[in-house]
Order: structure tokens, then sequence, then C-alpha cells
């Protein structure tokens, strides 16, 4: 039997243990205070930091809504720029699509010497029809025509260092505030959806629903998704530890977020803030006693944006890739089957006709 020793060094001044070792290993921990000098670990992260700025990174976000739901004047507000499919078209007249047809819109977006290349994929025509049967059907195969394409690029051989990420690693799902419950659509779509891609519900246009109105609607919203078994990101078997549970319990008790968007400046009390002005006042887009932009905001880009990656890149690429391999193993197997049958019956033939 052979015993392992593996020597844990810690550069902290805790004394505490991280657990018990396992048998038949022994865990060494040595702490800052005996080491005969700086070594200098700590340092990886800002490797990875500078890395990370030079190169920069990729984020894909796709918005899904009715016509009128303000998906282009929020993403907007979210990222404090001219971003969105309308906002790019100087010339661009709201017609609705006759079928759900995807527009995307790319643009590099640059904060603090961090660089981010930036996705944004419109669905016009979405659940403007009468029938609406199967209007989910181009979305789904939009996202897994992105999971291909980066499975095709894994697979050669002499593939590219950094391959392109194109996958759409979150979808914001825009609600009408009607005040009641989940339409079909709505249900239908985030059954499908939930399955391949991290969806984050939001209420548009809370600003038309009262205070007491928005938590009644949220919570019928929160009662149609467990009933239907939808599960809308962050999801409870994706958290890692304790204090993330925390973090995202909290995240969860919001959803969906009751949220206003605006790109429009006024000032309030001296200060310029964003927000929509009505006759009865200013209802300030960052400020939580009006809305709840500020949660979305901080959960898709602030606190959360790592996690939307890793979640689509280890949990649904992962099952996407899975399954497409498993089909080709069957298919391989299947057409080795096949040749060795038709050899073997064409070998059984000519021996008969040579015994013949």
């Amino acid at each position: 039997m052979f015993m392992f020793q593996f020597t844990k060094i810690t550069l902290d001044k805790s004394t505490e243990t991280c657990g018990k070792p396992e048998p038949g290993r022994q865990l060494n921990y040595i702490h800052g205070s005996d080491l005969f000098g700086y070594v200098g670990i700590e340092a990886v992260l800002d490797q990875m930091r500078n890395k990370t700025m030079k190169v920069g990174f990729d984020f894909n976000i796709i918005v899904v809504g009715q016509s009128g739901l303000g998906k282009s004047t929020l993403v907007n507000t979210l990222f404090k720029s001219k971003v969105s499919r309308k906002s790019c078209s100087p010339e661009y007249e709201a017609k609705i699509s006759k079928t759900v047809k995807l527009q995307k819109i790319s643009h590099v977006i640059e904060e603090k010497g961090v660089k981010m290349k930036l996705t944004v994929i419109d669905t016009p025509g979405f659940g403007d029809q009468i029938n609406n049967d199967n209007c989910w059907e181009p979305i789904i195969k939009y996202v897994n025509e992105q999971y291909e394409k980066y499975l095709r690029e894994e697979l050669n051989v002499n593939r590219k260092r950094r391959i392109p990420d194109n996958r759409v690693h979150c979808c914001i799902y825009f609600l009408p505030a009607t005040g009641h419950r989940l339409r079909s659509i709505d249900i239908e779509f985030m059954k499908r959806l939930g399955r391949i891609v991290s969806i984050v519900p939001v209420i548009a246009k809370a600003d038309t629903l009262t205070i007491e109105e928005r938590q009644e609607f949220k919570e019928r919203i929160r009662q149609d998704l467990a009933s239907n078994g939808i599960s809308v990101y962050p999801q409870k078997e994706y958290d890692e530890d304790p204090q993330e549970r925390i973090i995202n319990d909290r995240i969860r008790e919001n959803i969906p977020f009751a949220v206003v968007g605006t790109d429009k400046e006024h000032q309030v009390n001296g200060n310029k803030v964003l927000g929509r002005k009505t006759k009865w006042g200013i209802i300030e887009v960052e400020n939580v006693e009006h809305c709840e932009f500020a949660y979305l905001r901080d959960l898709v880009i602030r606190s959360h944006l790592q996690d939307l990656k890793d979640v689509t890149h280890n949990i649904h690429y992962e099952t996407y890739r899975m399954q497409r391999l498993n089909e080709s193993n069957v298919n391989f197997t299947e057409a080795g089957l096949s040749t060795w049958l038709r050899d073997h019956r064409t070998a059984g033939r000519s021996g008969n006709e040579s015994h013949l």
C-alpha cells in the first residue's frame, strides 16, 4: 500500500484547518510567519488580471419579449451606452416582423482598461402574431448553433489557442406588466430555453404598477415558475458553497426583477440621475425604492457576469457536448456494424461461390 504525503503552504495568518485529512494522507500547514521570506505566490492574481485586461473577454446576451416592452432601452441603460440594435440604426422604423428573425450587433466596451466584446441579440417579432406556435424555435436553433460552432472548433486537430466564444451567456426575458399570471407563451418559452441557457426574467415597464400590485404580480409569477418546473438563473443546484447560497437566495427572493429603463438624465436635488419624467415626478432608474433595475444590473454585470459564463460553459455547453458526442458514437457504431455486416455477407457469398 502506497502512502502519499502532501504539504499545503498557506500564506495567511489563520491557524484553522480546512477539514480533516483523508486516510493515508498527511497535510502539513506552513503559514506565512513560518516562511523564511516572501515567496510571491499571490502575484498569480496580478498575472491573471493583466492577461485578462490584455486579451479582454466576450459576453453575449439575448433579449426576448414582445415589441414595445423596452428591450432596447433597457440594454442601453444596463451598459450606459448606445448598444441596442435600434440605437445603431438611425433610419430604423418600428415595424412588426412577420416571423422571429434574430438580429445581433457587437461592440467593444472599455472601462478602466478592461475590454469586453459585448454582443446583443434581439428577437423582433417574438410573440407579436395571432398564432405564436413554435415562435421559440428560431431562438433555440440559434443557441444550439453557437454550441455546435464552439464544439467544432474544439474538435479541430489544429484548433485556435483562443476559440471565439459566440455562445449565449444570458437571456433576459421580458414579461409584460399585466398584473395577472404568466401567459402560455411565457411558460412554454422558459420551459424550453431554461434547459439550454440561463434565463433572467424581468417585469418590463414596472412603473405602470403600484408597489402592492407589483409584489402580488411577482408572487404569482414565482408560483407559476415553481408549479411548471421552470428553472431560472441562479439555480439552487448550482450553488457551490453556503456563502454563495445566501447571496443567491436573496437574488431569488427578488426574481423577477421589476425594472424601468431609460437613457435620459434629469436633475434631482442638484444631481444628474437616469430617470423617467412624469406629471407626478421623476422615476429614478437606479433608485431601489423606485424600481429594481439596480438589482438586475448587479446580477448581470457586477456580481455574476463571470458565473453566467461559467454556467454556460460547464453546464449548458457540456450537456450539449455530451449529447452530440453520444450521437456521434452511436452513428459511428451503427456505421461500423453496417460495414462489418456488408463485408461479412460479401465474404460469405464469395466462399459459397468458390465452394460451388
